[in-house]
Parts: C-alpha cells; sequence; structure tokens
C-alpha cells in the first residue's frame, strides 16, 4: 500500500541511494554503493561555482569486498562530484576499515574510525547501508552452509516478522523457536 496522497508541495531536495550485492570470481564478494544528491534550484559553491538545477551536488561510491563471514578485505570509495575541494580527500581514511568484520558494534566501529573530520558524512550513512546489503546479499546464497553449524540465526529479534516468538520464525526456525510469554491464552 503507497502513502496517502500528499499536500500540495514543491520538490527540494532528492537523494538516490543505489546499492548491488556481486559474488566474485575469487569467492569474495563486492558490495557497491552509489549515493547523488541534487537540488531543485541553483546552488552556489565557491570552489565549484553554480551547480544548476538537476545537477549533482554529491556523487558518491562504495564498493567494499568482503568475505563470507562479513570481514572488510578491501575498500574503495571515489567522489565524481563533492560541494568542497577537500572531500576527495578522505578516501584514504576509509582504508582504516579494512580487516573489521560488519557485525554488532559495527556502527560504533565505523565513528570511531572514519566518524567526523576523519570522514565524509556522506559516505559513512552509506556504510550502514552497505552492510545490510552485504548481509542480505551474502546470507541468501550461504543460509544453510552458515545456518549447518547451529549458530543462531543473525537475524532474529531483530525486527517483528524475525520475532522469536512469531510465525515465522517457528515455520523457518523452529529450534529457534520461542512460545510468546505474554501472549494471552485466548
Amino acid at each position: 500500500m503507497p502513502l496517502s496522497a500528499p499536500a500540495p508541495r514543491e520538490a527540494i531536495h532528492t537523494r538516490q541511494i543505489e546499492c548491488q550485492g556481486y559474488l566474485r570470481d575469487d569467492g569474495l564478494w563486492d558490495i557497491e554503493a552509489n549515493l547523488t544528491d541534487v537540488k531543485s534550484y541553483s546552488v552556489e559553491r565557491n570552489w565549484r561555482g553554480a551547480v544548476a538545477p538537476g545537477d549533482p551536488i554529491h556523487d558518491l561510491w562504495v564498493r567494499l569486498t568482503v568475505s563470507d563471514d562479513l570481514l572488510i578485505i578491501a575498500i574503495e570509495t571515489a567522489s565524481d562530484v563533492t560541494p568542497y575541494a577537500e572531500c576527495p580527500n578522505v578516501a584514504k581514511n576509509f582504508q582504516d576499515l579494512v580487516g573489521v568484520r560488519i557485525a554488532p558494534g559495527w556502527k560504533r566501529q565505523i565513528k570511531s574510525r572514519v566518524g567526523g573530520v576523519k570522514g565524509c558524512t556522506h559516505i559513512v550513512e552509506l556504510m550502514n547501508v552497505l552492510a545490510t546489503v552485504a548481509f542480505q546479499t551474502i546470507f541468501s546464497l550461504k543460509e544453510k552452509s552458515l545456518m549447518a553449524d547451529g549458530k543462531r540465526p543473525p537475524m532474529l529479534d531483530n525486527c517483528l516478522a524475525w520475532s522469536t516468538s512469531g510465525p515465522v520464525v517457528k515455520a523457518q526456525y523452529p529450534a529457534w523457536y520461542k512460545e510468546d510469554e505474554n501472549a494471552s491464552d485466548s
């Protein structure tokens, strides 16, 4: 069901994020994202001059290369279009994420390694999206082998659908299903 009809309005800002996950021939995974921001009005930047309506303010790229267990093997960032000349200079700082695993504490790792003036707000924001895409890319193909050792599926209790007391877990992961202690016997 779509959103309800909006009030009369004018478009001002559009952000588009496109992500893709790839299985490489060497068995590793490439997870890529592209972020673009455009305005519906002209924006003046000292070093760029006027940015016309519809032209990108940002056009940023990230590629994470990860292993099956979400260990970052390599990272590449590219800033094709930025609002300021200094922006692309953060690319080298993102190398501090090589060797980090996408796992609990991921957001904290990002903040400590490339947060604030060490990074780019927009690329840092993409890291959370990339983590989700990495999980969805890898887990969907590797689910059986990853779960064969009896480990708890990582998505359990992370949203309503994956509640360990819900019907999805009961059907897909009965070993991890728990009766809801608060459910009424009506």
